[in-house]
């Protein structure tokens, strides 16, 4: 017989502490919360990320017409950008988000995660807005920022867009031999490697550090970045070795979109994951316009983790899945 073990009162209104202090923050600088769907017809497209599917005819209601497949939601952006190009301001939300085979010391299959738009932002004036939200939930006085390319040639004396793909799994093979062997062909999976086993876990130590301007095949729903067309104009946040928040300034043009959907799907089969459609909402709105912004999603329990300087997120989450 399971035990149902009853949620800890104090983590609760951790929980809720911190859920005000997100909500103050945004709504003072002139944000205002929306609400996205958490189960729609469209997901985002990631090489690594697998949504949870559930048949329409699940639903039980065959008069509708609807797609056959559904998704629990892996992230609002989908439903929000629909927002932006419908004419919303800056927006933000506070959901449940899914993700199928995710669970260990930091994910859960179900998480809350924080996500904004800032219309008219770009990627400095986004970090900025990240650095100022993490350092006040923090209390932390101050953040750095460094990019991809310095912090790996500072922790590992090379530079990650340049080094031959041979001399990158050479490297990776000292962190795992057999794992660098079945990735020897895949740049991106051996910087992954690297990056989270040998800079990772040194991150944002003693304050809070964005990393910013990732490899340009790593873009996802970044932009080109300006300074450095070898690289994306995307940004990520770490407190104490743990990553946060990722964010981009904005890809507006739709053909690329399906351009990087195409590529990421390819990758996604060849790893033995199923592939997701790419025509989706998002595409049609951005052929509609969509207004340039900065996007961020912020994993609400790891926040509370590191505040609360807890190493598993079961402990600051009311009902993980074994207990939900």
């Amino acid at each position: 017989m399971r035990s149902y073990q009853v949620p800890d009162i104090t983590l609760l209104r951790q929980r809720a502490a911190l859920l005000r202090c997100i909500r103050t923050f945004f709504d003072d600088r002139g944000f205002f919360e929306v609400q996205p769907p958490c189960l729609a017809s469209d997901c985002v497209v990631d090489p690594y990320i697998d949504p949870i599917t559930i048949d329409a005819d699940q639903f039980l209601i065959p008069s509708l017409d609807l797609p056959p497949r559904f998704y629990l939601q892996t992230s609002p952006e989908l439903s929000m950008k629909r927002m932006l190009s419908a004419g919303a301001p800056s927006i933000y939300s506070v959901m449940p988000v899914f993700r199928a085979g995710e669970r260990g010391e930091q994910h859960n299959i179900e998480f809350t995660m924080l996500e904004w738009y800032d219309v008219g932002a770009n990627m400095e004036s986004g970090i900025e807005t990240l650095g100022t939200l993490v350092a006040t939930v923090l209390g932390a006085t101050r953040f750095d920022c460094v990019t991809y390319r310095t912090v790996f040639q500072a922790k590992l004396g090379f530079d990650p867009i340049s080094i031959p793909l041979n001399s990158l799994a050479s490297k990776a093979s000292e962190v795992d031999h057999e794992l660098s062997i079945q990735l020897r062909d895949d740049r991106d999976a051996l910087l992954d490697l690297l990056f989270t086993h040998k800079i990772q876990p040194e991150l944002g130590i003693d304050v809070p550090i964005i990393v910013k301007q990732y490899p340009l095949s790593q873009a996802a729903l970044a932009r080109v970045c300006e300074k450095d067309p070898q690289c994306a104009a995307r940004f990520e946040l770490f407190s104490d070795g743990v990553e946060l928040a990722n964010g981009y300034d904005e890809l507006l043009d739709a053909d690329v979109l399906l351009d990087r959907s195409r590529v990421t799907n390819h990758r996604r089969v060849e790893s033995g994951r199923q592939p997701i459609p790419i025509e989706t909402s998002l595409v049609a709105a951005m052929r509609k316009g969509m207004p340039p912004s900065t996007g961020v999603a912020m994993g609400v329990d790891r926040l509370l983790m590191v505040k609360t300087k807890t190493k598993s997120i079961d402990k600051v989450h009311p009902f993980p899945i074994e207990r939900s």
